[in-house]
Parts: C-alpha cells; sequence; structure tokens
C-alpha cells in the first residue's frame, strides 16, 4: 500500500479521506494544510504541518505521491503548481470512490477526485484535478477541462463541455450540448439552456448572467 499525504483539512479532506479508506489502495501517514492547526486529528489522522513544508515531510518519510484536497478550483491549481514546482518528482494520485459509476472507455485525468454516487457514461473526459461531488452526473461524450468542478447533485447532460476552472454548483443541470467557458460560476439550483461564456457568474431557471467575475474570485 502507497503511503501519501493529503494536502488540506477541511471538509473536502474528510471526504477523500473516506474514499481514500474504501479504495485501500493507500495508507494516510497525515495531512498537510496552509493555516495548520498542528496536532489536531482529522477523522483520525493528525495535522502535521504546513503543506509548503512537504519537501522535509517527502525526506523524512520517502512518499511518492499526495491527494490534493483543496475545494477551491482555483486555490487548489496554485497549490499543485508550488508543489510541482518544489516536489517535482511527486505523483498527484486521484480518488475515485468504489460506489461510483465510471464508464469503462472514460478517461480521467491525474489528481481528480471522484465521490460516491457520481455517475460518468461512455466516451466522456474528465481533466486533471477535477472534482465531481456526490451523486453528480457526466453523460456521454461530455468533457470537463482541468481543475473544473461538479458540486453535490449535479446533472450535465449528454455532449457538454466545462471549460477549465469553472464551477458547477448544487443540483444544477446542463441540458445536452452546453458549453461552459473558463472561469465561470454557475448557481446552485440552475437550469443551463444556453451557452455560457468564460468568467461569468450565472444563475436562475433559466440560467441568466448576473455579472462578470475575475480570475481566482472566490465562489465557495
Amino acid at each position: 500500500m502507497e503511503d501519501i499525504f493529503i494536502i488540506g483539512s477541511g471538509g473536502h479532506a474528510k471526504v477523500i479521506i473516506g474514499i481514500v479508506e474504501k479504495e485501500g489502495k493507500y495508507n494516510i501517514l497525515g495531512l498537510l494544510n496552509a493555516q495548520p492547526n498542528i496536532g489536531e486529528k482529522i477523522l483520525g489522522y493528525e495535522v502535521l504541518g504546513k503543506d509548503t513544508d512537504l519537501g522535509k515531510f517527502v525526506k523524512i518519510h520517502a512518499i511518492k505521491g499526495v491527494i490534493i484536497a483543496v475545494g477551491d478550483n482555483f486555490t487548489r491549481s496554485k497549490v499543485v503548481e508550488r508543489i510541482k514546482k518544489e516536489n517535482s518528482e511527486l505523483s498527484f494520485f486521484s480518488a475515485i470512490h468504489p460506489a461510483s459509476a465510471i464508464s469503462s472507455d472514460v478517461i480521467i485525468g491525474q489528481g481528480t477526485v471522484i465521490m460516491a454516487g457520481v455517475s460518468v457514461n461512455v466516451t466522456s473526459s474528465i481533466g486533471e484535478f477535477c472534482i465531481l461531488n456526490t451523486n453528480s452526473s457526466l453523460d456521454h461524450d461530455s468533457e470537463m477541462d482541468d481543475f473544473a468542478s461538479l458540486a453535490p447533485g449535479v446533472t450535465v447532460g449528454g455532449e457538454c463541455e466545462i471549460g477549465e476552472y469553472s464551477a458547477i454548483n448544487i443540483g444544477a443541470i446542463l441540458l445536452p450540448r452546453i458549453k461552459i467557458g473558463e472561469h465561470s460560476v454557475i448557481g446552485a439550483g440552475s437550469l443551463i439552456n444556453k451557452p455560457v461564456a468564460s468568467f461569468e457568474v450565472v444563475y436562475g431557471s433559466p440560467a441568466k448572467k448576473i455579472r462578470e467575475r475575475k480570475e481566482g474570485e472566490k465562489y465557495l
């Protein structure tokens, strides 16, 4: 069983711990976080230090990889960027819950997290460091680009495309053949029946553009 660290210690990290335990592929040595409460136990695993201390812990424990447990898409990308720069030898592992239903031909990039109840249908592709939350679904021939995310209960129709860093919030529905641009945010419970450009916030049923947003703007 491969020894790993989890980067992050919030609610998202708790869910990932549950997935890792169910998968039975990795042994969690501890958690590292940007603002750690060192010594705190998260579901029985200790917060050992800051994520910037990762190199020190890699030398001590000779681990081969980590799982990133940061919910915000843009923040997650910056954590990955820093780790790649400072610890180029490390791998980024994915966490895929055994209670998900994923077609055998689906492509899944490194570092992606897929939670319980997720359904991904045939000839779809999921980029690197994406999040597919509990009971979300991605129908046939759809594509999620790197660092995109689906919140719990999201339904994505067939032949949709979700751009890099875009976040689809709880219970939203994308009708088939919808394209979402980069860095956009879809509000909870929205019905998306037409394309969404990059850097937009939209919500409603049917959804309407509310405003534009900047790269890295918080949405969680």
